[in-house]
C-alpha cells in the first residue's frame, strides 16, 4: 500500500536523523536535523490517515510543532 511506504519512508527520515545526530555528523537544531524531522513525522502522520492510530498521531503532530517552531526560531 502507497500510504505504508510513505510512512516507512517518513520513519527512515527520522531515525536517520536520529543515527546523523547520534554520530555527530549533524548538529541539534541545524536546517538539515529540522527538516527532515519535520518531513519524516508528515510522512508518517500521511501514513496514519490510512491505519489509525491515534497516540502515534499524537506524537507526529507534537514532533512536527517543535521542527517547525526550532525551523522558525534556529539562530543559523
Amino acid at each position: 500500500m502507497t500510504s505504508e511506504i510513505i510512512g516507512f519512508i517518513g520513519v527512515s527520515f527520522v531515525v536517520i536523523s536520529y543515527g546523523l545526530l547520534q554520530f555527530k555528523k549533524i548538529k541539534s537544531g541545524s536546517i538539515s536535523y529540522d527538516l527532515l524531522n519535520l518531513i519524516g513525522a508528515s510522512m508518517i502522520l500521511y501514513s496514519l490517515f490510512f491505519n489509525w492510530n491515534f497516540p502515534s498521531f499524537v506524537i507526529q503532530v507534537i514532533w512536527i510543532l517543535i521542527s517547525v517552531y526550532s525551523l522558525f526560531h534556529s539562530k543559523k
